[in-house]
């Protein structure tokens, strides 16, 4: 038999089935209904359901067929006009047989029987040999999936499950040793610099809290609802299921599941974890699935990446996954951690409806990756299914308490407040450094500004004072000529006694002439004497005419007197005698002097 696809839907004093049943003959088609039970059968389809809520047949039921869709609209009446049927979206629960929606009977038959088997042994034999026990204990299974139901399963699949999960070994490895090599792990991959790059360039991670998932708008439109009527209102009024995700419900195996107290705080509590990090993957991906996807969910949820049974409380979730976030992602950001927060929460309000469609797309995102899609068979097809039947006052009360958790920075043990004060405190020298910079830069340019104007100006100077030097050294140049000559001339004299011990040769007068006349003439071509050279010059042409008037015994005595006053520093003898000792020569001066004097003491001489 065939099971049709079929949709629930409800008014205040009717619930209505419709049932699509393509290729079916509409002329042949039964269908019964009494109390909580439905049953419909059209070959080669059957369908039988469990209802909720209790309905009756009092003459307002009906029924149609719609050709072109090939569909059974049937309109129930409710036993109690009013009544809200809860959970009419859950439909591997509504398949479910009614004496099947417990597990209890099955362990009091298995109960019952070990003690018939008990009963029926035969009596026990004390004089059996007894062997000496020895310890071999087979190897220790340590329990993880759903409800801590599974162990074993990494023992055969360890070498394509290494890339599903972190940890390994699972099936030898307790729980608390789990959780202690999950921190380290955390620990050594966190990375301060792509954690603080996140921090401060973070225009990606606000343009991605903008996007909106499709819980937001149904939980304004809830809360909308609850804040015109105090009704209480289920999810299914504000979440939609698609033909895709009722085929997945469909596929579904009823189960029943026998749970502890402490594997019922587990499932819960893992639960969360795993909305977490889907609500992070929505996030990030604004809603679009991609390669990534079933990486993001897995890593962040340390429930199914690290088989992690060791939560104690809600906060120890919440501080797992935000570890995780700022450790594993391509977006390592805080504000990320708190918007998945505030989506789950969100979730949990919309109630059972609204965690089954995310759990329905997780468990496709899985399927559709190799080899993620084990982990469907260890905890999210168990989710899917047991969810359904979840009580709505205890997923209440888990978001209650959700709400209330508190999360910051500071509880990530990961020091994130103490790098971005750190990290601040650079950012402002560095800017501080820049601006230093900036005036440093400003001031060369001004200084420079004022050096090329102060070369330009001097270069100006320069030329000008080049142009100057050209003029002066032109004259300087015609007087050095003038000078030249007229030292010629006296070395010409020189050559030749001047001077005498009876008097001045006959040329004397001439010479001295030709001085003067040499001297005004040097005068009337400069104005700027010469140098020290000019000034000599002067004074022994002054001592020359002065000796041509004096006698001659009072000109070889001025002679002599003139030398001694021109050269004040003690110097060397400047006469020396000869062997005969008959004549004393006037040495000539180490200073540039025109004019040397040749004395005699011996008359006949001349």
């Amino acid at each position: 038999m065939i099971t049709p696809a079929f949709e629930l839907t409800q008014d205040p004093d009717f619930l209505t089935v419709k049932i699509r049943v393509p290729y079916a003959r509409a002329s042949e088609f039964d269908i019964y209904f009494e109390g909580e039970d439905f049953k419909f059968y059209a070959k080669p389809y059957f369908l039988r359901l469990t209802l909720p809520g209790r309905i009756v047949e009092d003459g307002r039921e009906k029924a149609s067929y719609n050709t072109d869709e090939g569909t059974f609209t049937i309109h129930l009446p409710k036993e109690v006009p009013g009544q809200y049927f809860e959970g009419l979206d859950m439909l591997t629960s509504l398949l479910a047989p009614k004496k099947s929606r417990s597990a209890k009977l099955l362990v009091e038959e298995m109960a019952a029987s070990a003690e018939l088997s008990e009963e029926n042994e035969e009596e026990f034999d004390w004089e059996m040999e007894q062997i000496p026990y020895e310890e071999n204990p087979p190897p220790l299974q340590h329990p993880y999936g759903f409800g801590n139901l599974r162990s074993g399963v990494f023992q055969r699949l360890q070498d394509e499950l290494s890339d599903v999960i972190d940890i390994k070994d699972p099936d030898q490895t307790p729980a608390e040793e789990r959780r202690r090599k999950r921190l380290e792990a955390e620990a050594a991959k966190f990375e301060p610099d792509h954690y603080l790059a996140d921090f401060f360039e973070d225009e990606a991670i606000k343009h991605l809290l903008k996007y909106k998932p499709w819980w937001i708008d149904a939980h304004k439109k809830m809360t909308a609802l609850q804040g015109e009527s105090h009704q209480e209102h289920d999810s299914p009024a504000f979440v939609v299921f698609s033909e895709e995700e009722r085929e997945q419900m469909r596929k579904f195996t009823n189960k029943s599941y026998l749970l502890d107290k402490r594997s019922r705080r587990h499932v819960y509590l893992g639960l969360i974890d795993i909305l977490l990090a889907y609500c992070y993957e929505i996030c990030v991906n604004e809603g679009d699935k991609n390669v990534e996807s079933s990486w993001n969910i897995r890593k962040l949820s340390a429930t199914l990446c690290w088989l992690e049974v060791s939560f104690s409380s809600i906060h120890d979730v919440l501080v797992s996954f935000g570890r995780r976030v700022l450790c594993y992602p391509l977006y390592r950001h805080f504000e990320l951690v708190t918007r998945a927060f505030n989506d789950t929460v969100m979730i949990l309000q919309l109630g059972k409806a609204a965690v089954l469609k995310c759990l329905l797309d997780i468990h496709k995102i899985f399927m559709e990756s190799d080899p993620a899609y084990i982990l469907n068979d260890l905890f999210i097809t168990d989710y899917c299914i047991w969810i359904q039947k979840a009580k709505s006052k205890k997923l209440a009360a888990l978001c209650e308490s959700l709400q209330k958790t508190t999360l910051s920075k500071s509880h990530m043990g990961l020091e994130l407040e103490e790098l971005e004060a750190a990290a601040v405190l650079v950012q402002e020298e560095e800017k501080a450094l820049k601006a230093a910079g900036t005036v440093s830069k400003q001031q060369l340019l001004c200084s420079e500004s004022e050096t090329s104007d102060s070369e330009e100006s001097s270069s100006t100077s320069s030329s000008e004072t080049e142009g100057s030097d050209s003029d002066e050294q032109e004259s300087s140049t015609s007087e050095d000529g003038e000078i030249n000559s007229f030292q010629g001339t006296l070395q010409e004299e020189r050559t030749a006694p001047l001077i005498g011990c009876n008097g001045l040769r006959q040329g004397a007068d001439a010479s001295a002439m030709e001085v003067r006349d040499g001297k005004s003439k040097v005068s009337l071509q400069s104005t700027t004497p010469p140098g020290k050279l000019v000034e000599e010059l002067e004074m022994q042409i002054q001592s020359a005419m002065r000796l041509s008037e004096q006698p001659e015994g009072l000109a070889t005595a001025g002679c002599i007197s003139q030398e001694q006053e021109e050269n004040p520093v003690p110097e060397p003898d400047r006469f020396s005698e000869d062997a005969a000792g008959k004549e004393n020569f006037l040495e000539v001066s180490p200073k540039p002097n025109p004019l040397l004097f040749l004395c005699s003491t011996n008359e006949d001489d001349d």
